[in-house]
């Protein structure tokens, strides 16, 4: 039912923990071409107040796995601003991304999510809230690394060696069209968002009978799809189309411009580096 074209990239993420060569050569033999690996850290105290049950080393051993059964694309993610988190635990760990031999690699601040036990120690008083001058200084080391060792940004998050870059989130940011399949899966169709139905059981059963596994829908009107484009694509290296600002958000990038957060190149709008540290802000005062 959905023929795949001959240079489609194909794209999955595993946790480390849950990996082996077999499943690896399983997954090249499938036709998988690149793959996404949790790492967050190779600091043990760092792993240990995100709940992670890896070993510092083992995400390492993956990639390693990863390429030896034929996996040219190799992303692993990092995370950075923990608490309990230094400098040089978030420098060894880029390092340690680096010398794995990967082409991808991902860095997020830390965000303490609702509901989690490092949420809980947080309120509690257990942990410090992360610090945003420390995320920011964090930004900059993991920037700073991995630009020295040949990998260029190509999303704030986001940086690859030259042809790594994951067509699969570029295609998401650029405001692409996907078709979600599966339980759980997103989709976004003309100016349709909808999501499937969460339960494998329950997804099973409507397409036994016949339906659409379709949990529920929003269909976008121009104005969600424009703070989705000026969200989605100021992020990128390649940046924002200044043609599709409003003479009044026009005015306003001439704002940001002077405030050294973004240039504008070939009629785009580009982030500067501080425009990155900054991007949530830049976007809403373009917006507002």
């Amino acid at each position: 039912h959905f023929p795949i074209a001959d240079d489609a990239e194909v794209t999955t993420e595993a946790n480390p923990e849950s990996t082996s060569p077999e499943l690896f050569a399983a997954l090249r033999a499938a036709g998988f071409t690149r793959i996404s690996l949790g790492m967050q850290s190779v600091a043990p105290h760092v792993l240990a107040a995100l709940d992670r049950v890896h070993s510092p080393g083992r995400p390492l051993a993956a990639a390693a796995e990863a390429r030896a059964e034929g996996f040219d694309h190799i992303n692993l993610d990092l995370i950075y601003g923990t608490p309990g988190e230094t400098d040089d635990d978030l420098r060894r760990s880029v390092d340690a991304a680096i010398e794995a031999g990967v082409d991808h690699v991902s860095g997020y601040a830390l965000v303490v999510e609702d509901g989690t036990a490092l949420a809980r120690r947080v309120r509690r008083g257990e942990l410090p809230a992360p610090d945003n001058d420390v995320l920011a200084q964090r930004y900059e080391l993991l920037d700073a690394h991995l630009s020295r060792a040949g990998f260029d940004w190509y999303e704030v998050s986001n940086w690859s060696r030259p042809g790594g870059a994951c067509r699969h989130n570029l295609g998401y940011w650029a405001g692409g069209e996907w078709w979600g399949a599966g339980p759980g899966a997103h989709g976004y169709v003309g100016h349709t968002r909808w999501w499937n139905v969460k339960h494998p059981n329950a997804y099973a059963q409507a397409l036994a009978d016949g339906r659409l596994p379709v949990g529920d829908f929003e269909v976008l009107d121009d104005d969600a799809r424009h703070t989705e484009d000026v969200m989605l694509q100021l992020r990128l290296r390649s940046g924002l189309p200044v043609a599709l600002l409003s003479a009044a958000e026009a005015d306003r990038a001439d704002v940001a411009v002077a405030d050294g957060l973004a240039v504008r190149r070939a009629e785009r709008l580009v982030l500067t580096e501080r425009g990155r540290l900054l991007a949530d802000a830049v976007v809403r005062d373009l917006l507002d």
